[in-house]
């Protein structure tokens, strides 16, 4: 048998919906804030229960002051190789941004070590990203599938300004990956988001062969009129695998 993880991602993704989904599918939400703990920034993961379009769901919410900062890889590597997190833990944030990173560079025409982190570089982003590595690595699957990824339409404002849907570093990271249409309007995919897809996925399919054990709802923090507003993650496994 082959444990697998299914992101059933039909109104998107991004960080904070990732770790939501992930502990509302058992991970445990004590060793996610202690994995992010470890990283000394002034940081609170806050876990409730909520209701997007008549799904209870988990909801992940980021507390950080704003700050002005803005980070290069380096100093997000900084960051992670001073907590206590394990070694696969820890490879596989570095392994998130380093995909960021790679993806910007290539969508703003920098060398690598010259880019700036803006809102992936914030302390909730790192926190978003963190979490979601120690929750992968406690659910402790063998394999990672997704179904297509829906970008959402319209523009969203960010560092640069106003930019398209998806911004230059989410396109440049869904290269390869296939996306799906989607009625609601507006951000629906984040960077964040789309490089946790792009570093753990194996597989593209919008429906594995697969015993599903659990089921997790992770919270956006919009509301959709179209739809509820969540990330969806099945658990189980792959007989004779």
């Amino acid at each position: 048998m082959t444990r697998v993880l299914h992101f059933d991602c039909f109104s998107g993704i991004s960080g904070d919906m990732t770790l939501g989904a992930l502990i509302d599918a058992g991970v445990d939400a004590d060793a996610v804030r202690a994995g992010i703990d470890s990283l000394g920034l002034p940081v609170r993961m806050e876990v409730s229960r909520v209701r997007k379009g008549g799904f209870a769901a988990t909801r992940v919410s980021i507390e950080a002051p704003h700050e002005h900062v803005h980070r290069h890889l380096h100093h997000v590597e900084e960051i992670l190789n001073r907590g206590r997190l394990t070694a696969p833990q820890r490879d596989l944030a570095l392994g998130i941004f380093r995909r960021l990173a790679e993806a910007e560079a290539t969508a703003h025409g920098l060398p690598i070590e010259k880019v700036h982190f803006h809102e992936v570089g914030a302390l909730d982003s790192i926190a978003d990203i963190v979490g979601a590595a120690v929750g992968l690595d406690l659910l402790n699957v063998s394999r990672v599938t997704s179904r297509s990824v829906p970008t959402g339409s319209g523009t969203v404002r960010c560092a640069h300004g106003v930019m398209p849907v998806p911004a230059p570093g989410t396109a440049a990271l869904l290269q390869g990956v296939p996306l799906a249409p989607a009625p609601a309007a507006g951000e629906l995919t984040t960077p964040t988001g789309a490089a946790i897809l792009t570093t753990v996925v194996q597989q593209w399919t919008e429906s594995p062969v697969m015993t599903v054990t659990r089921t997790g709802h992770g919270a956006g923090s919009r509301d959709l009129p179209e739809q509820p507003n969540i990330l969806r993650v099945f658990v189980g496994e792959i007989p004779g695998a």
